[in-house]
């Protein structure tokens, strides 16, 4: 399989009025790239070039790349792009040189990242040093593309989002996915009781090994039913949706009286129009739609909440399932079995 990431080209600046000539390095990397909005089928193996980091900037190779759910919202063009555009937000690999303004990195250091901007389907990048997280000796790079999203989502759902205390029960959809994993062993070691649902009973025998309290299949039982009748009919203070479309109404009628429910995905489609006087019938319950953004804008908080992730995973706390790994230039097939609900705990991308 070819590579390019190693090589090197020159290209020759011409003199202009403020700047001498000069030669510029620029290596060139494969990377997945989308030209216009659609299914799998748009994305292109494509060769690019990567340039010299500039002021505050970063070169990276990479090692390992995560696959999220969210880049399928890019891709389709759910979320907005300029296009031609990149493809990805998650990625862990090695510094390779660092632009003027960078003091906190250096050439050598392990790092990971999830966020803005697109680009992470790529061997080779450049890209804000600020958006870097150091990664840990301990933790491998194939592990850190699989839960640096993940991971900092579970963060900030269950240290940011509601005042949870031991012995509370919370519903959680997608319990088998990426995030649920990770989640629900997060939950039981803070003594959080978690009801997951899954679309198979495989996947509700592997949410149950890693802590669920309750499963529920959803295609088989009626969710908030069920949650009813696990709760004593109060409902819980807590629904995680990541779904969407098909499953807000059985996530607004499983919150207890004055609970909340955090749609923090769409995996479905977008959630409906809110009908504010059904939020009043259904008990005064609140409703947010939460972006992991917001919550490691703030450096500190960011480093704070990766650093207590960091530590589950490297102490073994939490286990991180990686159940499906593709070739980068397999993109395509990776995009189609994520859609169709074919993967169990995270996915990556290896290099």
């Amino acid at each position: 399989m070819w590579r390019a990431s190693r090589l090197l080209l020159l290209h020759y600046s011409r003199p202009g009025p403020d700047r001498p000539g000069a030669f510029e390095e620029f290596f060139v990397a494969q990377a997945i790239r989308f030209h216009r909005p659609g299914g799998p089928e748009v994305m292109q193996w494509e060769s690019v070039e990567v340039g010299t980091p500039g002021t505050g900037q970063v070169r990276l190779r990479h090692v390992a790349v995560g696959l999220n759910f969210a880049d399928t919202y890019f891709r389709s063009g759910l979320y907005p792009a300029a296009l031609p555009a990149g493809m990805g937000v998650e990625a862990a690999g090695v510094v390779e040189a660092v632009g003027p303004g960078v003091s906190v990195f250096k050439e050598g250091d392990r790092v990971t990242y999830t966020g803005s901007p697109l680009g992470a389907y790529s061997t080779q990048r450049v890209m804000p040093a600020a958006s870097l997280i150091k990664l840990p000796d301990g933790i491998p790079f194939e592990t850190a593309a699989a839960m640096t999203m993940r991971g900092l989502t579970s963060a900030y759902l269950l240290r940011r989002i509601a005042t949870l205390i031991p012995g509370d029960t919370v519903l959680l959809h997608a319990a088998a996915g990426g995030v649920g994993l990770i989640f629900t062993q997060w939950a039981k070691l803070l003594g959080i009781n978690v009801i997951g649902t899954v679309s198979t009973e495989e996947k509700a025998e592997v949410a149950r090994q890693y802590g669920c309290t309750h499963t529920i299949v959803y295609p088989r039982e009626d969710v908030a039913a069920r949650v009813r009748e696990l709760t004593d009919g109060a409902g819980v203070p807590v629904v995680y949706d990541s779904i969407g479309a098909t499953t807000f109404q059985q996530s607004l009628n499983s919150v207890k009286r004055r609970g909340l429910l955090v749609c923090f995905g769409t995996a479905s489609g977008p959630i409906p129009p809110i009908d504010a006087m059904q939020l009043a019938i259904k008990g005064s319950v609140f409703v947010t739609r939460p972006a992991l953004a917001d919550y490691i804008a703030d450096p500190r908080e960011r480093a704070e909440l990766a650093g207590e992730l960091f530590g589950h995973v490297e102490s073994g706390r939490i286990k991180i399932e990686i159940n499906q790994r593709y070739a980068l230039e397999d993109a395509v097939q990776a995009h189609r079995d994520l859609e169709a609900g074919r993967s169990i705990g995270s996915s990556v991308f290896h290099l």
